[in-house]
């Protein structure tokens, strides 16, 4: 995920300034095609996740409060409106790098072991996992975000306007979805839903939410 990296400040030389890195993708640009194209993923993270860190990081150079990791700073400019471009930057650059990762060119499909035995016992077959997936993010008005995630031992999905996730309330999520419209656009214009069949038949990263569990 985000790391933070120490840069010199210009206007000091003695002075140091952490700052976020951008975390290089878990695969080359044009490895999901022809499901993502390279165009798509290289705009989504070229001008898109670049843009919100590099607000970010221009950003916590005044902020009131000092964190060592991008959670810390999510959670704290959650809890005051004041800090909202402070957490709107920060919450879209965590989301987009577990995005990446919930993503594999080998993905997609049903899982099998701990994953699927967690599917069964949760929501009693794959295709009620599916079928739900597929609702709520439909169910999205305009953009935001569709998530597996792990509440008292068994999976749930939730869905998350713009930059909000799980995390703020202390959930941890082990896959998600975008479905703000330039992550889909190009490939597949206002058809939302073909986008979330896609995702959830060529592209879940299920090895990724696996490993996830397991470090929870």
């Amino acid at each position: 995920m985000v790391k933070r990296r120490r840069v010199r400040d210009s206007s000091s030389p003695n002075v140091k300034m952490a700052q976020f890195q951008l975390p290089l993708l878990p695969y080359e640009k044009n490895a999901l095609e022809p499901h993502i194209s390279e165009k798509t993923l290289t705009f989504h993270y070229e001008k898109h996740h670049a843009g919100y860190l590099a607000k970010l990081n221009g950003l916590m150079e005044s902020a009131p409060f000092d964190a060592n990791s991008l959670e810390d700073v999510i959670v704290q400019s959650s809890k005051n409106e004041e800090y909202s471009a402070i957490f709107n930057n920060a919450a879209q650059v965590w989301n987009h790098s577990f995005y990446w990762e919930s993503m594999s060119p080998k993905g997609g499909g049903q899982p099998t072991g701990v994953m699927l035995d967690l599917i069964l016992q949760s929501f009693g077959s794959y295709d009620s996992f599916v079928k739900e997936f597929t609702n709520l993010g439909m169910g999205q008005f305009g953009s935001g975000w569709v998530w597996l995630v792990l509440r008292k031992d068994l999976l749930h999905v939730t869905k998350t306007p713009n930059a909000h996730s799980p995390i703020e309330q202390g959930i941890r999520p082990l896959l998600v979805c975008d479905v703000w419209e330039h992550a889909y656009y190009l490939e597949y214009q206002n058809r939302r839903a073909d986008y979330l069949s896609v995702f959830l038949n060529h592209l879940v990263n299920w090895e990724k939410a696996q490993e996830r569990f397991q470090n929870i």
